[in-house]
């Protein structure tokens, strides 16, 4: 489905063969990012890219001597000797480390891995069961009338569970009770709507409400969770496109963030396309904006003072959205700076309903997949950072202040600042150059700004801040193949990235010595044989290391942790273990850590021709990589927001886009997944032993 300019999204099934980049349908292309392959990358800097200092790094390995260049015959040997490597076979921090076993926790059980497939429900290892706790359209705050897919309002919409769930966050309460955040990514039209019934503007208004996110209240029941209803779940709330949120920061109030309806340049109506996001140490949430360019169309000419601009963040004005034909603010001839008020970290208060919600101008602009805090050994708080685009990079920020212990008002207010001043830095990853047979390298983290000091030449704070893809590219920062989370890990203090996939290394991107790995082993179906596809299509698991395992230090180590695909694939690498005893996995997304401190990665465009999934995998310890699948979602459906909680015994997914397949719709569905209706409703699940 090729959408252009000013073409409104459909809403009946567009039949088109095959699948655009491993299990994604065209739909899911359109209505996530807008198609954002099919326009060129928007980092043209020509800034060192991740692939060539991976194929250094690996072309030192003597087992690599003799591969073929350009062929994907990248083969990695069994094990190291490097600081990494060999810390895989010392104890984790905590002394447990990863082990199998009986008994309720996920970190330490023995379960037989799922097998890939292609079913329309929630696959987990016998044993287990997956639990439905929140559905789209469901009640959130008090009034929301019960949900009816011909009866959609704009109302109904802002007080009901929003569409496509993404990140998921689990914040304790007092007693057996928890506080849910959720992101609501995109909408998908073609599945909320039967045809027919909803006038175009009705519907665009619909889908502007379904976006945000939620803040639902839940209980503890015969050993799963379910959501609280009445006066037990005030807490509870919707956050869509018209909740006022509060820009903060060095960049709060510049010209440029101001519009027609905010003089002042600090208060913003929504937020949009949030991905993946993080759990703060003093218990608030931190959402992605991710893919906002799509939003916004034009009636006219474009402002040419940002030109520059708005083709580094992919900023045409040419949407298949429509939101312009409704709210004008999305009109980028009419309110050209309104694009500059999104691709923000934003940060709420789940414990506080009436709170304003925050955009963090500090934490810089870009397309964020999520932030994910840590403290440092001096109380700091350092947060890591990726832009979810083809080509760009890793952030890291740390706080000025040190977070203040306590739990009461004075230290929780204290805390709440700590994101607001400090130093915003992008990373450098470099191959180490020496003949040492390990397949690591070095980084460094360079500065950008802090909130009084640019160290961009030309650029003031407020410029490095509003356009900081622009500013990082003046520094020759490493460029990534799609930077999606980027997760500490609490046990064992290392970095772990996952980078999606690049279709398009060896067309676009053209092959030569300095990067081989321009073909990948795919599948049409699980029982298919291996083939080959151009490009990175399994994606990569990136395992940084701070020096000293310090956060706040300007180096690291990194080393390539994964090299996803199919274990039969040469090309494919697991941490250095046996390849028989790994699960096949694609595309990782995100990623979570339980109390051992094991990986938990869910994927995003299987190219292996099964359903999308969650994974176990040990990063120390002799089982240092062995990947192995604990579920798969619904066809046509995304593995979003693994978390693991409540002493390792529950894994929360969020299943987005159930059916969205090519030629389905909401008269015809390809999945009618939790199977409560005829029609396909996203939902979050919560898993545990039975």
């Amino acid at each position: 489905m090729s959408l252009g300019p000013g073409t409104p999204l459909p809403l009946v099934p567009v039949d088109r063969s095959g699948v655009r980049h491993g299990s994604r349908s065209y739909l899911t292309c359109a209505f996530r990012c807008g198609n954002a392959c099919d326009h060129p990358e928007p980092n043209r800097s020509g800034n060192p890219h991740i692939a060539d200092e991976i194929a250094r790094a690996v072309g030192r390995r003597s087992v690599l001597r003799g591969a073929a260049v350009g062929g994907g015959a990248l083969v990695l040997g069994v094990g190291g000797s490097g600081s990494l490597a060999a810390a895989a076979t010392s104890p984790s921090r905590n002394g447990r480390g990863h082990g199998h076993g009986r008994g309720d926790s996920l970190a330490n059980a023995d379960f037989e891995p799922v097998a890939p497939n292609t079913r329309d429900d929630v696959v987990v290892p016998r044993g287990y069961e997956s639990d439905v706790v929140m559905r789209w359209g469901d009640p959130v705050v008090a009034g929301a009338p019960r949900f009816d897919p011909y009866r959609q309002s704009v109302a109904a919409a802002e007080k009901q569970f929003g569409f496509n769930c993404d990140y998921v966050g689990v914040l304790p309460l007092p007693g057996r009770s928890a506080v849910l955040v959720v992101n609501h990514e995109y909408t998908s039209p073609t599945a909320m709507f039967p045809a027919g019934v909803y006038e175009d503007a009705e519907r665009i208004a619909i889908e502007m409400a379904n976006h945000g996110m939620s803040v639902v209240t839940l209980e503890e029941h015969r050993g799963s969770w379910r959501a609280e209803r009445g006066r037990r779940a005030w807490r509870n709330r919707r956050i869509h496109d018209r909740t006022e949120f509060r820009l903060d920061g060095p960049a709060a109030g510049d010209p440029r963030l101001r519009t027609s309806a905010d003089r002042t340049g600090r208060r913003v109506l929504g937020t949009f396309n949030n991905c993946a996001g993080g759990t703060t140490p003093w218990g608030t949430v931190l959402s992605g904006e991710e893919n906002f360019n799509q939003y916004f169309g034009s009636s006219g000419d474009l402002d040419a003072r940002y030109a520059d601009e708005y083709a580094r963040y992919g900023i045409s004005g040419g949407t298949a959205r429509g939101w312009q034909d409704v709210d004008e603010r999305f009109d980028l001839t009419a309110e050209p700076h309104e694009p500059h008020r999104f691709g923000w970290v934003v940060e709420v208060d789940p414990y506080d309903p009436s709170s304003t919600p925050v955009k963090h101008t500090m934490l810089g602009r870009f397309k964020h997949e999520g932030a994910n805090v840590t403290l440092s050994r001096d109380g700091r708080a350092v947060a890591y950072m990726g832009d979810d685009e083809r080509g760009d990079y890793l952030y890291r920020f740390v706080s000025q202040e040190r977070f203040a212990g306590g739990r009461g008002r004075k230290a929780r207010r204290h805390n709440q600042q700590l994101l607001s001043k400090g130093t915003l830095y992008v990373a450098r990853l470099t191959g180490d150059g020496t003949d040492d047979d390990e397949y690591d390298g070095t980084g460094r983290w360079i500065p950008l700004c802090s909130d009084r000091r640019s160290f961009v030449e030309g650029m003031s704070v407020a410029d490095v801040l509003i356009f900081t893809r622009l500013a990082a590219d003046k520094v020759t920062p490493t460029r990534m193949d799609r930077p999606e989370d980027v997760e500490p890990n609490p046990v064992n203090g290392r970095v772990y990235a996952a980078l999606t996939n690049n279709s398009q290394r060896g067309s676009t991107f053209p092959p030569d010595e300095a990067n081989p790995i321009t073909s990948s082993q795919v599948r049409a179906n699980p029982a298919a044989p291996l083939t080959t596809a151009s490009g990175n299509r399994n994606g990569y698991v990136l395992e940084l290391a701070p020096r000293r395992g310090d956060h706040t230090d300007d180096r690291f180590t990194w080393e390539l942790f994964l090299v996803c695909g199919d274990p039969e694939a040469p090309e494919t690498h697991f941490g250095g273990v046996d390849k028989d005893r790994v699960s096949p996995i694609s595309c990782p997304d995100n990623v979570a850590f339980d109390s051992t401190g094991n990986l938990w990665v869910s994927t995003d465009g299987n190219a292996l021709g099964g359903n999308d999934g969650v994974f176990r995998v040990p990063v120390d310890g002799p089982d240092r990589g062995r990947v192995e699948c604990f579920l798969t979602v619904p066809k046509g459906a995304e593995a979003c927001g693994p978390l693991i909680t409540d002493r390792d015994r529950n894994l929360w997914v969020a299943v987005q886009h159930p059916g969205e397949v090519d030629g389905s719709s909401f008269d015809s569905p390809a999945s009618t997944w939790p199977h409560t209706d005829d029609f396909p409703r996203p939902s979050v699940v919560v898993n545990h032993r039975r």
